[in-house]
């Protein structure tokens, strides 16, 4: 097995690591943290793939903006240090069955296809080139993606100001 390969599958297995704890960890700070580690490690991916300019966005915009959007909401409202409701119910098991059904499901229909064939065309992920797709008017530009995310920012403001403004302090 290469070296190449190894970083890989540590850095699939320590994404996925994360996020399972993400979800199954009973405090609200804590599953912040794992999730501000699931993100680093993705961005990981983006940088052993060579994609440098997707993993800095990662970084900035979902490292840099959510999480700390989301651990700020968490300090605003007091909240924590409490315990979450258990994650492991009768749903939330028959949920995630069907998750895993749908995505293998999902995966065999696209291995099974014809247009799943490799490409020719060489990928150039240099900044000048996505500069270039940022700002042009054309069905490849980024135009569209680049303003969900600032929505998807401003989304996330919002909550956190609306779970900052719900937070009664507890009397004593």
């Amino acid at each position: 097995m290469s070296g190449s390969a190894i970083a890989f599958y540590g850095i699939a297995a320590f994404v996925l690591i994360t996020g399972l704890l993400t979800v199954t960890t009973k405090k609200l700070f804590r599953a912040a943290i794992w999730l501000l580690f699931s993100l680093i490690g993705i961005a990981a991916l983006y940088f052993w793939m060579e994609v440098e300019f997707a993993a800095a966005v990662q970084v900035i915009v979902y490292v840099g903006g959510i999480v700390v959007l989301i651990i700020f909401s968490i300090f605003l409202t007091h909240q924590e240090g409490i315990n979450m409701p258990s994650a492991l119910t009768k749903r939330s098991i028959f949920a995630g069955l069907a998750v895993i059904a749908a995505a293998g499901y999902t995966c065999l229909l696209l291995l099974n296809h014809y247009w799943m064939k490799g490409s020719d065309e060489v990928f150039d992920p240099s900044v000048n080139k996505i500069g270039h797709l940022l700002v042009a008017n054309t069905a490849e530009s980024f135009v569209l993606p680049f303003e969900l995310v600032s929505v998807l920012l401003l989304a996330a403001m919002i909550g956190c100001i609306v779970i900052a403004l719900k937070a009664q302090p507890e009397k004593k």
